[in-house]
C-alpha cells in the first residue's frame, strides 16, 4: 500500500473532474503532478504540486487553481483538511483510519510492503544492468573500492525491491599494461619462492606481500620450468595465473561485504568487438578524419596536433569529439569501453548504469553520448562517482597497510568492524559526497553511530515481543493472529502517530530512491525511522501509560504491539535493501 501513489491518484481524478465541469481545459500534461510528504510535518501529511505545475497552461493563478482543486479534494472521505500554502502547494491532513489502514498493510504485506512500486523506466520491459567494483586484477580491494562495491550493490538491491530487473556486473581491466606490470611483480615472487635472489622489488613493480604465494603457487605448478624461457613466452602464461588468482582475491573480499556479481566481463574479450564497432560507426557517418582543438589552459606534454579518427560524440552531447585510435594505430579505451557497453545493450539492458570513482567525471559526458549513438537512443547511461574514504581511527589517518604495501585493505578493515558497519556508514553519506570512515565511532554503541541506532531499534522490536510473550501467555501476537484485529484507534500519542507517518512513507522512499539512483536515502530513512522508535520507548519511561505492554490493558497492549511490529519489519525489509543485518539482539 502506497499512500502517496494512492493520492497522486485521486488528485489527478480531481483534476480531471475539474475538466469534465468545464473549470479547466481539456488536454492538460497531469504527468508532472506529484504528491509527497510536506517540507514541515506540521502543514499536514501529504503535499501536491498540482496547481503550481497546470497553472501556466491553464492560464490561471496557482493560488486561485489551488484554491479550487483543495475544494474538491475536501470531498474525498479520507480527507480532513486540504489549505493552499505559499505559491499553490496544497496540504493535506488525513483521517486517521488512512494510517491505519498502512499500519494493517504493512503487517499483511510483510516483506511484499513497499516492493514493486517503480514503473520500468525508459521501457516496461527493460533491464537494469549496474556495473560496480571493476577494480583492476592488480592486487587485494582497497576502502576506495569498498565504496563503490557497498554502493553498487545496494542500488542493485534497490532497484530490485523497486521491481525492476538487474544484472550485477564486474568488469575485468586485464588487456592493459597494468596487467603485464602485474606479471612481471609475480614473476618476481615466483623466482623468489624458488630461492634465487631478486633484492628488493623494483620501481615500477607491486611490492605488496600478497604477490608471495602467487609466486609460490606459480613455483608449485611449473619448478623451475619458467626460468628457462623467455619473457615473450612466460608473460602470458604468468600473467593469465596472476589475474585469476587476483580476480580469487577480490572475489573473496567481495564475499566478506556480501557481494556477488551476475557476470564477470573479460576486457580481453573485446579484441575482435572493437573494430566491429568502429566498421559500424564509420557506417552510420558517425566516424571521420579531423583534427581536434587544443586543450583549454596548459597543453599537456602528450598533446599532439595531428589528424586522428575522430567519433562525432558533440551530436549527441558531449563537449568535444573524442579519438578512437591513437597514433600508433591501436584502439584508444573510449573504444574499447563503447564496445562494451555495446555488448551491454546487445544482451538486453536499456537502463545502463557505472559506479565508478570521482577520478572518472571526465569519462561521463562522453560515455552517455556514446551510449545514445550506438543504442539509437534506446538505451540510456547513468554514471555515479563515488568520492573519496579517509580512513581515520579517533579522528587520525590510518597508517598504511603493510601486506598490501601502499594502502589498507578492504579486508583489514572489514575484520576490524564487521561487515554491517562498513556497509551502513558507507551509504549514510551521499556518493559523491567525500566519506570519513572513523575505525572506532563506527563501533561506537551510540545514537551517534547511525548503525547501532538502526540495529538497537530492530533488536528492541524483538525485545518487547519477548517480553509481551512472558506478561501475556498464550497471546497469538504474530502479524496474522491478534495483531491483524488490534484497534489502532487507540494509538493517539503524537509519537505514535509519527511512527504510523513514517511506516507509509516507506514505499514512497523505496521508489524515490530507486528513481533517483540514491541508496543513502534509505539509510537516512531508517535513521529517522529509528529515532522515532527511541524517542516513543523514553517517553514510556514517564509515561507508564504510552508503554507499549501493560497486561491490564490488553487492548492499547496490542495495538502498541502492532505499531511495533509494523516498524520492526520495515527496518528489517529497509537494512536488507542496504545489504545489512537486523540483529534480534545487540551484543
Amino acid at each position: 500500500m502506497n499512500i502517496f501513489a494512492t493520492f497522486e491518484g485521486r488528485v489527478r481524478a480531481a483534476v480531471q473532474g475539474l475538466i469534465r465541469s468545464g473549470q479547466l481545459p481539456e488536454g492538460l500534461d497531469l504527468a508532472r503532478v506529484v504528491v509527497e510528504p510536506p517540507r514541515d510535518a506540521s502543514h499536514g501529511d501529504l503535499a501536491t504540486n498540482a496547481a503550481l505545475v497546470l497553472a501556466k497552461e491553464a492560464k490561471t493563478n496557482p493560488k486561485a487553481l489551488g484554491e479550487t482543486l483543495a475544494a474538491a479534494l475536501r470531498a474525498d472521505p479520507d480527507v480532513v483538511e486540504a489549505q493552499v500554502a505559499g505559491p499553490g502547494f496544497i496540504n493535506l491532513r488525513l483521517a486517521p483510519g488512512t494510517f491505519h489502514a498502512v499500519v494493517r498493510a504493512a503487517l499483511a504485506e510483510g516483506e511484499a510492503y513497499g516492493r514493486g512500486t517503480m514503473a520500468s523506466g525508459a521501457s516496461p520491459a527493460g533491464r537494469v544492468n549496474i556495473e560496480y567494483v571493476s577494480a583492476n586484477p592488480t592486487g587485494p580491494m582497497h576502502v576506495g573500492h569498498g565504496r563503490g562495491a557497498v554502493f553498487g550493490d545496494a542500488l542493485a538491491n534497490l532497484l530490485v525491491a523497486a521491481g525492476r530487473d538487474v544484472t550485477r556486473e564486474y568488469y575485468i581491466n586485464d588487456a592493459g599494461a597494468q596487467v603485464d606490470v602485474l606479471a612481471r611483480s609475480a614473476f618476481l615472487r615466483y623466482r623468489e619462492a624458488l630461492g634465487e635472489p631478486v633484492g628488493p622489488v623494483p620501481e615500477g613493480l607491486y611490492p605488496g606481500d600478497y604477490l608471495v604465494p602467487v609466486g609460490q603457487a606459480l613455483a608449485e605448478a611449473h619448478g623451475r620450468a619458467l626460468l628457462d624461457q623467455p619473457e615473450t613466452e612466460w608473460l602470458p602464461l604468468v600473467r593469465a595465473f596472476a589475474i585469476d588468482a587476483m580476480m580469487d582475491l577480490i572475489r573473496a573480499d567481495l564475499e566478506r561485504l556480501g557481494i556477488h556479481h551476475d557476470v564477470f566481463f573479460s576486457e580481453a574479450t573485446l579484441k575482435e568487438a572493437v573494430p566491429v564497432l568502429l566498421a559500424e560507426l564509420r557506417g552510420k557517418g558517425l566516424v571521420y578524419e579531423g583534427r581536434l582543438p587544443p586543450p583549454k589552459g596548459q597543453l599537456p606534454e602528450d598533446w599532439e596536433d595531428r589528424e586522428q579518427t575522430l567519433f562525432r560524440t558533440v551530436e549527441f552531447g558531449d563537449d568535444v569529439d573524442r579519438p578512437l585510435l591513437k597514433s600508433d594505430g591501436s584502439f584508444t579505451y573510449f573504444a574499447s569501453d563503447i564496445a562494451y557497453h555495446r555488448d551491454k545493450i546487445a544482451r538486453g539492458a536499456t537502463d545502463l548504469i557505472d559506479v565508478l570513482g570521482a577520478d572518472h567525471g571526465g569519462y561521463v559526458k562522453r560515455m552517455q553520448a556514446a551510449v545514445k549513438a550506438v543504442s539509437d537512443g534506446h538505451a540510456t547511461l547513468d554514471v555515479k562517482l563515488c568520492q573519496l574514504v579517509r580512513l581515520l581511527r579517533a579522528g587520525e589517518p590510518v597508517k598504511m597497510s603493510k601486506r598490501a604495501g601502499e594502502f589498507i585493505t578492504l579486508r583489514e578493515v572489514v575484520d576490524e568492524v564487521g561487515r554491517d558497519a562498513i556497509r551502513f556508514m558507507m551509504l549514510y553519506r551521499k556518493n559523491d559526497a567525500t566519506l570519513d570512515f572513523d575505525l572506532a565511532k563506527v563501533v561506537e554503541q551510540s545514537k551517534e553511530n547511525p548503525v547501532f541506532y538502526v540495529q538497537y531499534a530492530h533488536a528492541r522490536c524483538v525485545s518487547v515481543f519477548r517480553q509481551a510473550a512472558q506478561a501475556m501467555p498464550g497471546e497469538d501476537l504474530s502479524r496474522n493472529g491478534l495483531l491483524a484485529e488490534a484497534d489502532l484507534a487507540l494509538l493517539t500519542d503524537p509519537g505514535e502517530i509519527e511512527i504510523m507517518r513514517l511506516v507509509a512513507q516507506y514505499p514512497r522512499v523505496i521508489e524515490a530512491a530507486a528513481g533517483a539512483h540514491e541508496p543513502h536515502r534509505v539509510a537516512f530513512y531508517l535513521y529517522e525511522l529509528a529515532s522515532s522508535l527511541h524517542g516513543l520507548w523514553n517517553k514510556g519511561k514517564d509515561l507508564p501509560q504510552l508503554r507499549f505492554i501493560n497486561p491490564d490493558d490488553r487492548n492499547s497492549t496490542r495495538a502498541r504491539l502492532a505499531l511495533v511490529e509494523a516498524l520492526r519489519g520495515v527496518v528489517a525489509f529497509g537494512l536488507a535493501v542496504l545489504g545489512v543485518t537486523a540483529p534480534d539482539e545487540m551484543r
